[in-house]
């Protein structure tokens, strides 16, 4: 174990007590795995585990051509399945590859290493959007993590929209972010381009702790938090909103594979003040946890097995598949990992919370899709409980690629879908969404309120997505509040004006921070319209907050799509309107 800090420091003697109950306590766990239950005889190699029927491990003693049509394979069942159950991790052993990763719906294709460098592919590793005439709008749900790419040519793609992240990456050339059409991501954090990094169409792009030969291209909002070598903010033209560094941030935990061949999973350590990767340097600080203290979700798990397995102190690996829960998931202990694999996804049943986190210090939950059951959940997911009033500071809990979905799967219903009361909690790359397009989509059908509630203090938020929710996107009640980066689409479907209405106010906020707040601060939002049922509805602001000194926006955009529907103002009653006659409209500072 390597540790950054007395926090770190801490944190690590913690989990190594854990270890030796979790030990005892893991017999009574049904269904927790034989690695777990049985000792490897002395020089014994470790044992493989069963990550289950839909993750896949390469070795560079496979054939190129046994890997490359395993790629083929599940590319062609994934590449246009977007509201499908099938869910895929391809992971590679440290080496090298001669390989073509085309990377499709619910699929990760992500490396074993504890460094990016540790496992190399010669080829490519990208995301098109042919199935959709290269239009990449609709580009969702994937990732590649944690490995490096010897691109065929001198260039990669990776031309995707929400929920498609870009992490962890040594990419020894190129970089473009679309294939010719729209494109509306997106997120590259922790990663290294060598070459020059070309955005294209992408419409809005957070790029965190990452660094590159040089980057091109804008279009209404790109945020660079942290890197090295990036663009000078220049906001509105171009719309480059650049933040030296990052303030506190923890990187997405990972599983990797050791030097003497034994699985375990890597928890970065809190990184300060920092920019750059976490990696490049050299080798990252952090926590490794050995495989044998999680219990390994296979599809058919219960959330009662998944609930013995928490309360007995392991954490939970979560492999590839959509697991239905008759009751929440309650994580109750300090510095508990929740690992998803290939966009594992939980669907709450009979209108229950999917996931609780107690006011606990350290959880890291990372790499889960909660869609939205047909039952109405009043929340997908409680962090901390209803007036937590901890601090955790010293060792916050934090979310990493936690996507959430109300219909587009079908018919799902929820009232709220993130609320976080805990304090000093990181949100790390989440796309709140209630569906516009797919199944069970309609005014009066995939009902949901509001996406994202903060209650809890001095919470950060980098990478913030939050679409189409019926009434305000995201409010905000905790003091010492920051977002960097975030994007919004206001609800599409509203049947007219008389039903979008608050109180006498015409339509919802995007983005509401309360009155009572003394202090907030974000930098880089956007917020569009495209009121395709009635044109001429209106919202009346994207942004509302209270004018105090304390509470400060940076950089902000509206845009009217196609000048179907208008946003009267940015913020308050300040900047403004987005409509058929001025589609775009900026404002760089409020108040």
């Amino acid at each position: 174990m390597i540790f950054s800090n007395t926090a770190g420091r801490r944190t690590g003697h913690r989990r190594g007590r854990r270890a030796t109950r979790i030990a005892l306590a893991l017999a009574v766990v049904a269904g927790a795995g034989t690695a777990a239950l049985a000792m490897q005889s002395a020089g014994a190699a470790p044992a493989e585990p069963d990550l289950g029927p839909n993750v896949q491990i390469f070795d560079p003693s496979m054939s190129a051509s046994d890997i490359q049509s395993k790629l083929d394979s599940v590319f062609s069942k994934q590449e246009s399945n977007q509201f499908g159950e099938a869910r895929q991790a391809l992971l590679f052993k440290p080496g090298s590859y001669d390989a073509n990763a085309n990377v499709g719906f619910y699929t990760q294709v992500a490396g074993l290493g504890l460094s990016p460098d540790d496992v190399t592919i010669n080829g490519a590793v990208h995301a098109e959007a042919d199935w959709f005439q290269g239009n990449a709008t609709q580009n969702f749900w994937r990732s590649a993590e944690n490995l490096s790419v010897n691109p065929t040519g001198g260039s990669d793609r990776w031309a995707v929209s929400q929920a498609a992240p870009y992490r962890r990456i040594h990419l020894k050339g190129d970089l473009q972010l679309d294939d010719g059409g729209w494109s509306s991501g997106g997120l590259l954090a922790d990663s290294k381009i060598d070459g020059q990094v070309k955005s294209g169409s992408q419409q809005q792009w957070l790029s965190r702790n990452s660094e590159w030969g040089s980057w091109t291209g804008s279009n209404w909002n790109m945020v660079f938090v942290g890197d090295k070598n990036a663009p000078s903010n220049s906001f509105p033209s171009p719309p480059y909103t650049t933040v030296g560094q990052t303030p506190v941030s923890r990187e997405k935990p990972f599983l990797y594979i050791d030097d003497e061949g034994t699985y375990k999973v890597f928890v970065p350590a809190l990184r300060k003040d920092s920019s750059g990767t976490s990696w490049s340097s050299g080798t990252p600080e952090g926590t490794s946890i050995p495989l044998d203290d999680f219990f390994i979700a296979k599809p058919g798990a219960t959330a009662a097995e998944m609930n013995a397995a928490l309360d007995a102190g392991k954490h939970l690996l979560v492999t590839p598949g959509v697991y239905h829960l008759d009751q929440t998931l309650k994580v109750t202990k300090a510095d508990t990992v929740v690992l998803g694999l290939g966009l594992a996804t939980l669907v709450p049943d009979q209108g229950v919370t999917a996931m609780s986190v107690a006011d606990v210090d350290g959880v890291n939950l990372a790499g889960l899709l909660i869609d939205a059951g047909t039952q109405n959940s009043d929340t997908l997911m409680e962090i901390g409980p209803n007036g937590a009033s901890a601090s955790h500071a010293a060792d916050p809990t934090s979310l990493h690629d936690v996507f959430f979905r109300v219909g587009g799967a079908g018919v799902g219903k929820a009232t709220q879908s993130l609320v976080v009361n805990s304090s000093n909690v990181i949100g790390d790359h989440t796309w709140i969404w209630r569906a516009d397009h797919g199944d069970g989509v309609g005014w009066n059908t995939n009902t949901a309120d509001t996406g994202l509630v903060v209650n809890g203090d001095d919470v950060t938020m980098y990478g913030l997505f939050v679409e189409h929710y019926q009434k305000h996107q995201t409010i905000w009640n905790g003091e010492n509040g920051r977002t960097y980066f975030y994007q919004n689409e206001m609800p599409y479907d509203p049947p007219n004006q008389d039903a979008w209405m608050n109180g006498s106010t015409k339509g919802y906020d995007a983005y509401k921070v309360a009155d009572s707040v003394q202090h907030h601060e974000a930098w880089g939002l956007g917020s569009y319209c495209f009121f395709s049922t009635d044109k001429s509805v209106t919202a009346e602001h994207a942004i509302e907050a209270p004018k105090t000194a304390g509470v400060l926006f940076h950089d902000m955009v509206t845009v009217s799509l196609g000048g179907t529907g208008t946003i009267s103002h940015v913020v308050n009653g300040t900047g403004g309107p987005s409509n058929s006659s001025n589609n775009v409209a900026n404002l760089v500072n409020y108040p």
